[in-house]
């Protein structure tokens, strides 16, 4: 079994896709306008309509619910991406900071409220 994807719900693909390529400098890949994909070498970030969500099943999901997972993505530095993010991003959760863990995270909310952290590992 193989790990494909990430899909986020979304009532707006456009905005969410044009927020996701800005934030990551990846470009989407546009296989229909209800939905689009940002590949990374490491996973992929689907971006759906909830135009689709009937064809999974009556109330499989809802756009903007989510409370409960976080989006990570591995940075260089997250310190230095902070300051370029400060006109992309609308609501920052927190500022750089070293978690027990051991690892340098921001965290913010996409524009349907999903929680994104860039982290970099410290030492």
């Amino acid at each position: 079994m193989d790990f494909a994807a990430t899909r986020i719900i979304t009532d707006d693909v456009d905005r969410l896709v044009a927020f996701y390529e800005r934030v990551t400098g990846v470009t989407a890949n546009r296989l229909h306008e209800m939905f689009a994909e940002l590949r990374t070498p490491s996973g992929t970030l689907a971006v759906s309509s909830s135009a689709t969500v009937p064809l999974l099943g009556d109330d499989a999901a809802q756009a903007s619910a989510n409370r409960s997972a976080i989006l990570d993505f591995r940075v260089d530095d997250v310190d230095a991406l902070y300051p370029t993010l400060r006109g992309v991003v609308d609501e920052f959760v927190n500022e750089p900071t070293t978690m027990p863990w051991g690892n340098r995270s921001l965290l913010f909310r996409d524009p349907d409220g999903n929680l994104v952290n860039f982290f970099t590992p410290v030492g």
